[in-house]
């Protein structure tokens, strides 16, 4: 048996992800508005230059930076905010290794529930 038949799929593509991590949201100190240029190491299948300026565009940026891009280019190309703000709908456009490497890091990022109403008739 080989090792890459005792080591499932889904765990060596959340450790890809999981190593990629800042270590808080914070680093993540991008742009907020403007044009950006990413390089072909990211961005290798079409599209380059997005616009986060428009929300269509800059959701596009951060999924393609996420899945595709290093440490350095999530803190470069990402800014906290933003992705906090994107998130409920950008999470659901990811890959669910993603999805849950960057939720388990920042439990900021979880879905917030609706509290349960006290003393509830």
């Amino acid at each position: 048996m080989n090792s890459m038949t005792t080591t499932p799929h889904a765990e060596v593509l959340r450790d890809r992800h999981r190593n990629r991590l800042p270590q808080r949201l914070r680093e993540l100190t991008g742009p907020v508005d403007g044009t950006v240029e990413l390089p072909l190491h990211i961005a290798w299948s079409g599209r380059t230059s997005y616009s986060l300026d428009r929300p269509k565009s800059r959701m596009t940026l951060y999924r393609t930076v996420l899945a595709e891009g290093r440490r350095e280019d999530l803190e470069r190309f990402l800014h906290h905010r933003l992705l906090a703000e994107q998130w409920p709908v950008l999470r659901r456009l990811v890959s669910p290794y993603i999805r849950e490497v960057w939720e388990a890091a920042f439990p900021e990022l979880l879905p917030r529930t609706a509290p349960a109403a006290a003393n509830a008739a």
